[in-house]
């Protein structure tokens, strides 16, 4: 069915809208942690399942919801996910204990995996060539203002409110999205397939028991039964699935898309840059409260050069892509990425915030240059019928890159506070700065707290320099394996001749 441009630019505004909503919500849960913790009695490895049972549920789910909404049409996904996401944070801001708030943020993961998928599968099927860069280009700016925005919008509504507040501004966000998804767009389905339900069962064990694998990683270490355990079920379920895959007559994921090295040497760049960024608030956050003394308003405050930059290298990449190609752009990007986090890994107290602004000012041209071409490139080598799912490996990749990132940066953090902290230093102030900067004030102790600070900061540096290397690496792959030109961002290809039936996709009003 036609679509006016002026009804496929409000449809964009609603996809832009569920986007935002859940990076809003991982954005401003990094400046809630201390008061959070403080008000529920959270220790360390409470708020480590708080910040992660999310990531378990939504990289978990992800490649089922990308097939499901295939399947059963796109926009009813992604409205069922919006809805669980809004209830789940209602009942977040009203937790009393860390289970409560555990659970509650389950749920969010498993509402986030059924949106992210659709909003980007129902964006490259409403768009045509001409329009989907600058469309993808106004969605990654979107999702860039709020993965900067959330710290500068979670520091206000803990300064005016209370913690639960950074849960609460999703609800109203989530149902604007839903009202207008329901009003303004049409339904849109991949062509009938089979049903796969092996490949969603073993998809799901494996991705799950993966994400956690990462996760227990830096607490328990390689050869803990519990990591071992997790790490083991997660190989043997992913083998299987795709061995499955590549038997199965109507697979859930299309394993040929790797084949196309456009849509494997992005999807690897994607990981690499994901792992460098996967810790960049959190950890950049816990040094501006706890080594500078900013508070989560102020912390928040610093990220808007990022911001800025970003959107502002947004535009200009939207103008740029179609005349020099995507591989230009993603490997300058990249490069002006690594420079940023070079410039956080030499960040020191006395020099104030001079290196953070400018090191977070090149991580945003950079990313802003570099991210929506690198996802212009990929989703483009994606056949319609497949854009669910394809989504879901698009997001896939990009949240494993970010769970390994944390699980890495976390525990080289850890790893480096402690041994930069004075043997003699009690044990519970080695564990951590939180920990670190709490008995120093017990016992009046103003050198433990230095020390402290200054453990964190060479820990820091440590961090930002593997981040830095990993974005590097991402720049050299993309321009080693990327096509050259515009080929890179030429458009997806047709669905293949046996496909069950040959339109690409279905359109109808509900």
């Amino acid at each position: 069915m036609y679509i006016s441009g002026s009804r496929r630019r409000l449809i964009l505004i609603v996809l832009c809208l569920s986007t935002l909503v859940l990076v809003i919500d991982n954005m401003v849960l990094t400046v809630a942690v201390p008061p959070l913790s403080a008000d529920l009695g959270a220790d360390d490895r409470d708020i480590q399942w708080i910040l992660d049972s999310y990531i378990l549920a939504f990289a978990g789910l992800l490649l089922t919801s990308g097939s499901l909404s295939d399947r059963f049409g796109r926009r009813r996904v992604m409205v069922i996910g919006l809805a669980l996401f809004g209830a789940a944070s209602l009942a977040a801001a009203c937790a009393a204990d860390p289970v409560q708030l555990i659970t509650a943020r389950v749920v969010m993961g498993v509402g986030g995996a059924l949106i992210m998928p659709s909003t980007l599968s129902i964006l490259i099927t409403l768009f045509d060539e001409r329009e989907r860069r600058k469309a993808l280009t106004a969605w990654s700016a979107v999702a860039m203002a709020g993965l900067v925005g959330g710290p500068v919008l979670g520091g206000a509504l803990i300064a005016w409110f209370w913690w639960g507040a950074v849960f609460v501004i999703n609800v109203p966000i989530a149902a604007l999205a839903i009202v207008a998804a329901l009003r303004l767009m049409p339904e849109s389905k991949g062509p009938w397939r089979k049903p796969d339900p092996l490949g969603m069962i073993l998809s799901t064990s494996g991705m799950t028991a993966l994400v956690w694998a990462i996760i227990e990683l830096p607490a328990y270490g390689p050869t803990h039964p519990v990591t071992a355990a997790a790490a083991a079920l997660a190989v043997i379920a992913l083998t299987a699935f795709v061995l499955w895959e590549l038997r199965c007559a109507h697979p859930m994921v299309p394993l040929g898309l790797f084949r196309d090295r456009t849509f494997s040497g992005g999807s690897l760049s994607l990981t690499l840059v994901q792992i460098g960024n996967g810790g960049l608030l959190l950890v950049l956050t816990q040094y501006l409260q706890y080594v500078l003394g900013l508070t989560p308003t102020q912390a928040g405050l610093v990220f808007i050069p990022m911001a800025v930059a970003s959107l502002a290298c947004n535009a200009l990449g939207a103008r740029l892509g179609g005349r020099i190609g995507a591989r230009p752009q993603i490997v300058t990007g990249l490069a002006v990425m690594a420079a940023g986090f070079g410039l956080l890994a030499a960040t020191a107290p006395e020099r104030g915030l001079v290196l953070p602004l400018a090191g977070l000012l090149l991580l945003g041209a950079g990313g802003g240059t570099a991210m929506p071409a690198a996802i212009a490139a990929l989703m483009g080598r994606v056949p319609a019928e497949h854009a669910g799912v394809g989504s879901a490996l698009n997001d896939t990749i990009q949240q494993m890159g970010a769970a390994l990132g944390v699980a890495a940066l976390g525990s080289v953090l850890a790893a480096g506070y402690t041994a930069a902290m004075p043997v003699t230093a009690a044990d519970t102030a080695r564990r951590s700065i939180g920990d670190g900067l709490a008995t120093a004030r017990l016992t009046g102790d103003a050198t433990l707290a230095q020390a402290a600070r200054e453990a964190f900061t060479t820990a820091m540096s440590s961090a930002f320099a593997i981040s830095a290397a990993g974005v590097l690496a991402a720049a050299v792959l993309a321009l080693i394996v990327l096509r050259g030109g515009k080929e890179a961002g030429a458009p997806r290809p047709a669905a293949p001749a046996d496909a069950p039936e040959r339109e690409l996709a279905t359109a109808t009003h509900s």
